[in-house]
C-alpha cells in the first residue's frame, strides 16, 4: 500500500509499505488530518517510528462484522491489551500496555489502509462530511474538559491558543460557560471566532491578570503556560491540552503558591463529538484549509506548520 512513514529523522514516501497485519477492521483511509501532535512527533516527541497520522475518516474494507463492512467511520486512537487492570474498568486509554494509532507502536493514518479493534471504530452518519469526520477526534478530546471539570456558567473563563484544538475547545466551553475570552497570537486564526460572542485577545493585559477561573492551555508551545500561570485567579483550575517535544523546564512556584489545580487531559469519548457535529451544535468548516495528496505530504506538513494554518488534509 502508499505510506508515508517517519523514521524517527525523515518522513519517507513508500508506494509498497506492507499492508496492516490481519486480525483487526481493515479500514481504507478516505481523508486524514496532520494535528499539532503529528509535527511534534517529527520534532522528536514520543521518540516514534512508522506511519503518522490519529485524525481520520474511512471505509471498512474487511471486518468480521459484516454489517461493518462498506461504512464511514472514525476511530478512537487507544488500543488497549484488554487484561489488565486499567483495561478492566474501562480506562484503556491508560492501559500501560495500549498502542496509539499514529503515535505509540502502531501504524497511523497517512496510508491507504489502517487497522484497529472493531470497539475502536464509530460508524459516521451521512450527515457528517469527509472533512468534518476528521475532526471527530480532537473534538473529542475538547469534550474530554466537561468529563473532567464541572464546569460552573458563571465561571470567567480563558483559553490561551488560537489554532484548531483551542477552537474546539472554545466551542464546546461556550455551550456552558458564556463569559469566555480567547487569547490568541495570529488575527487571522481569530476570525473565524468573532461572530461567537466571545471576547478575544491578542496579548495579556494588566487587568486580565489573575481573573479567571478556569483557564485552558492549548498553544502547542512552551509559552503557553506562563501565560496561563498569570491569567488564573488564586486556587483557580487549569487545564493542560499541549503536547510538547522540547524539554524546556517550566516554573511550578505559582502553581504552588497560589493553590492551582493542574488537570492533563488528553483524548475523550467520540459519542459527543460526533452527536455535536450531525446536530451542528459545533461547527468546524470554517477550520478547513487545504488537502493535499499522500504523495505530496512534504508540501502539507509545511503548510501544516505555517502559524496562520488551520485544519490540513492528506487524501491517500
Amino acid at each position: 500500500m502508499k505510506a508515508t512513514c517517519f523514521d524517527g529523522k525523515n518522513m519517507i514516501y513508500d508506494d509498497n509499505y506492507p499492508d496492516p497485519k490481519p486480525g483487526e477492521v481493515l479500514v481504507r483511509v478516505n481523508l486524514a488530518g496532520i494535528c499539532g501532535t503529528d509535527l511534534e512527533i517529527l520534532d522528536g516527541y514520543m521518540a516514534y517510528d512508522g506511519v503518522l497520522g490519529h485524525e481520520f475518516v474511512g471505509t471498512v474494507e474487511k471486518s468480521e462484522n459484516s454489517n461493518l463492512i462498506g461504512k464511514r467511520v472514525v476511530g478512537e486512537i487507544n488500543a488497549g491489551c484488554g487484561i489488565c487492570k486499567s483495561c478492566e474498568i474501562g480506562m484503556a486509554r491508560h492501559c500501560p500496555n495500549r498502542t496509539v494509532l499514529g503515535i505509540l507502536k502502531r501504524d497511523g493514518a497517512f496510508a491507504e489502509f489502517l487497522s484497529l479493534p472493531e470497539k475502536n471504530l464509530h460508524v459516521i452518519p451521512d450527515s457528517i462530511s469527509d472533512e468534518q469526520a476528521v475532526f471527530v477526534e480532537p473534538l473529542a478530546a475538547a469534550f474530554e474538559i466537561k468529563e473532567q471539570v464541572a464546569l460552573q456558567p458563571q465561571w470567567s473563563v480563558a483559553v490561551v491558543g488560537d489554532g484548531r484544538l483551542a477552537q474546539l475547545i472554545i466551542q464546546v466551553l461556550k455551550l456552558t460557560c458564556p463569559n469566555l475570552t480567547c487569547f490568541g497570537r495570529h488575527a487571522s486564526k481569530l476570525e473565524s471566532l468573532v461572530n461567537t460572542g466571545i471576547k478575544i485577545k491578542i496579548g495579556i493585559e494588566s487587568s486580565d491578570e489573575q481573573s479567571f477561573d478556569l483557564v485552558v492551555e492549548a498553544t502547542g508551545s512552551n509559552s503557553g503556560f506562563p501565560d496561563t500561570m498569570k491569567l488564573i485567579k488564586p486556587r483557580g483550575t487549569v487545564i493542560l491540552k499541549s503536547t510538547i517535544a522540547s524539554r524546556e523546564n517550566l516554573d511550578l512556584t505559582p502553581t504552588i503558591v497560589n493553590e492551582i489545580t493542574l488537570i492533563g487531559s488528553r483524548c475523550g469519548l467520540f459519542k459527543p463529538a460526533i452527536d455535536a457535529l450531525a446536530t451542528r451544535l459545533v461547527s468546524v468548516d470554517s477550520m478547513i484549509d487545504s488537502t493535499f495528496p499522500l504523495e505530496k505530504f512534504s508540501d502539507a506538513i509545511e503548510h501544516a506548520k505555517k502559524p496562520n494554518t488551520l485544519k490540513v488534509f492528506l487524501k491517500p
